[in-house]
């Protein structure tokens, strides 16, 4: 892991209110948790930041450590890491990803 991976890292979950790092993208997931979060941040229509993290290792390892979380995908909201996938589909089945989503949502 490089100071500059992390220093992207930052900017990026620090510049943005919601960010996911996910393997593939909104429109092409890569694997299925992946997909699964990307699906119920669309239900929200919340506009996200979305990165890749199989475009770069020193990304891929880099947020692992960022985070101190295992496993990809990894959601942050307003620079708090927020879990992976299955912490998000307990907080959306629950309602609490809606509460925390509500005042990002474009109708808002």
């Amino acid at each position: 892991m490089t100071d500059s991976a992390q220093q992207q890292i930052d900017q990026v979950v620090k510049g943005n209110d919601v960010v996911l790092f996910m393997k593939g993208s909104p429109d092409f997931p890569q694997c299925g948790f992946s997909q699964r979060v990307t699906a119920i941040l669309n239900e929200y229509g919340v506009p996200y930041a979305a990165v890749n993290v199989l475009l770069s290792d020193a990304i891929r390892q880099g947020i692992k450590a960022y985070s101190d979380w295992p496993t990809i995908p990894q959601l942050y909201i307003k620079a708090e890491f927020i879990g992976g996938c299955d912490i998000i589909s307990e907080m959306h089945a629950s309602g609490e990803l809606k509460e925390l989503l509500a005042p990002l949502q474009k109708d808002a």
